[in-house]
């Protein structure tokens, strides 16, 4: 039987993840070939369950496809189920790095919210959990997003709060959750909450999600860098396209194989 069935897809990315009995890992990121672009991404959360689309796993993707020769030009298309992606390879000080147009921010996107009626602009929903409260800001980046500014990052206890907002019933398919400190007009610093994962590192799409919130509401200027935990990623609105482009670095850590 095939290991890469679709049936058995999950139960493969849970055994892979395990940081115990597999290789360890937030996610799995399949290579497949597309009819509408260079080449198709796949990425499955550590729980199995499949994302839309990976800031940080694109990236990483990317670099896979390009150094292996998969891919042989610098810029090219990845079809995602977040829809097709355009990449480019670039070169900064030696140092190769990824830049992906992420598209639109979409505030409209009600399939992962249930709300009692239609907005114009950010649904704001008002959180309380336990003695604490909040404001969640949703936003769509292909998957879903709720940004929450705060005075600052580390005094979140994010492990207590992270899975309540993710498995709230207003969020069909749960969500991700962003808590943002403002540090500037192009500085802000973020720790973030994946649906399926828990706090991650790094996430790319949570950096778009938190940037394009701060954007819109004026917050931040038309490009910002993002202080996470695994490092540093740089986004900017681009006027002509009204889209948003991340860029970042993506480091090989090690070769291998496993039984599955």
């Amino acid at each position: 039987e095939n290991i890469l069935a679709e049936n058995r897809l999950p139960q493969v990315v849970r055994y892979i993840c395990n940081r115990n009995f597999g290789i360890g890992a937030d996610g799995v990121i399949l290579i497949q070939t597309s009819k509408i672009a260079d080449v198709k991404m796949r990425i499955f959360n550590k729980d199995g369950t499949e994302a839309e689309m990976c800031g940080n796993g694109i990236r990483c993707f990317s670099k896979y496809v390009y150094d292996n020769k998969i891919i042989d030009k610098y810029i090219f298309t990845v079809e995602t189920k977040a829809g097709i992606k355009t990449v480019k390879i670039l070169r900064n000080n030696n140092i190769q790095e990824i830049e992906v147009d992420m598209g639109m921010i979409n505030f409209n996107d009600y399939k992962n919210i249930k709300i009692n009626r239609n907005y114009n602009g950010p649904v704001s929903i008002n959180l309380k959990i336990k003695d604490q409260k909040f404001i969640g800001n949703y936003v769509s980046v292909g998957n879903p997003h709720l940004v929450i500014f705060v005075n600052n990052v580390d005094n979140i206890n994010i492990n207590e709060y992270g899975p309540i907002i993710e498995n709230m019933n207003c969020f069909p398919n749960k969500i991700n959750v962003e808590f943002v400190q403002i540090l500037g007009r192009n500085t802000i610093k973020l720790r973030v909450w994946e649906r399926g994962v828990g706090e991650t590192f790094a996430c790319g799409t949570g950096a778009v999600a938190a940037f394009g919130i701060s954007y819109y509401k004026g917050i931040c200027g038309n490009k910002a860098k993002v202080l996470l935990k695994g490092g540093e990623l740089n986004v900017r609105y681009d006027k002509s396209s009204n889209h948003i482009i991340m860029s970042g670095i993506a480091t090989k850590v090690f070769d291998g194989k496993i039984n599955i």
